[in-house]
């Protein structure tokens, strides 16, 4: 466990899976605001693999791509997404799970690409039936983190029991796309033994997006982690060595965070900020897309 926070009235608290969970999971986090209740604390999520958050009092407002706030559900799972979500937090407190896209496969039917870029009620939606004795390990009125933590880790067990289908192919994929090396479909698909049109379809079903939309977004995140890391750097210092010059890491910066980097960087950001540290710290890299996916247990 790691504990983090970029004011005071931020509590961060992450917490690593067991190794049996980590090729399904990243990290188990539990965040905690305090302070007024008419003093909401306001961030902005960049792109990232699925996650299901459990917020007791729905005291969370979110917008994904630009779209207006609203309150969200009290048990909400985003897919995979390529656009910010912006989200203003009032007192209160939630747990969140970051899902890989083997824990995905393994968790519902239904196709990454279906859940893409937006978000879901688990209490109403039926292809995530599986997951709501999971989400019966939160409840309204409880301050026992460590007990909550062990519930639900013990309910991820069961979730993630069953092999799906393909895994061994997922995690080859999965892998390749944190590798830095590549950064064409072209190597990509060469690496792997597939043509693009079957790396295409693979992706889009498995992990939500096409293979170039899933780089892309690998070498925007590996540079907006530097900055979050470190927000002292020119942005200039942060750009990974597949960019070719500045201007093409802004036209990147505003497709994903629909704001561009001056303007990201003059706004607050107490969650990401002590998020990026926490997990670096306890899983070593600042943000979930850049975890490289263990492979599944064999039998």
């Amino acid at each position: 466990m790691t504990v983090g926070g970029a004011t005071s009235a931020v509590a961060l608290r992450f917490f690593l899976p067991p190794e049996e969970l980590r090729p399904f999971v990243t990290t188990l986090y539990h965040l905690e605001i305090s302070g007024a209740e008419d003093e909401p604390v306001e961030d902005w999520l960049h792109p990232e693999w699925a996650n299901l958050r459990l917020i007791p009092d729905r005291t969370v407002e979110a917008g994904m791509g630009g779209k207006p706030l609203e309150r969200v559900p009290r048990a909400v799972i985003a897919g995979p997404t390529s656009i910010t979500t912006h989200f203003r937090a009032h007192k209160g407190r939630s747990w969140g799970i970051g899902i890989l896209p083997l824990g995905w496969a393994r968790m519902t039917a239904a196709r990454a690409s279906e859940y893409a870029d937006r978000y879901a009620d688990v209490e109403v939606d039926a292809a995530f039936e599986r997951l709501r004795p999971l989400c019966a390990c939160v409840p309204d009125a409880n301050d026992d983190i460590i007990a909550e933590r062990d519930a639900m880790l013990r309910e991820l067990k069961i979730l993630f029991a069953t092999p799906a289908a393909r895994e061994a192919e997922m995690q080859r994929v999965g892998a390749a796309f944190t590798d830095q090396r590549y950064h064409s479909v072209t190597e990509l698909a060469q690496c792997l033994g597939m043509s693009t049109r079957t790396m295409e379809r693979f992706c889009n079903r498995m992990f939500g997006f096409g293979p170039q939309l899933l780089l892309r977004r690998q070498r925007f995140v590996r540079s907006l982690a530097k900055f979050m890391l470190d927000p002292s750097l020119k942005w200039i210092d942060t750009l990974d060595s597949h960019y070719h010059d500045q201007a093409h890491f802004v036209r990147d910066f505003k497709r994903f965070m629909a704001m561009s980097p001056t303007d990201y960087a003059r706004l607050p950001h107490p969650v990401l900020m002590a998020a990026a540290h926490a997990r670096t710290a306890i899983a070593g890299e600042a943000m979930q897309v850049l975890h490289k996916p263990a492979a599944p247990p064999t039998e």
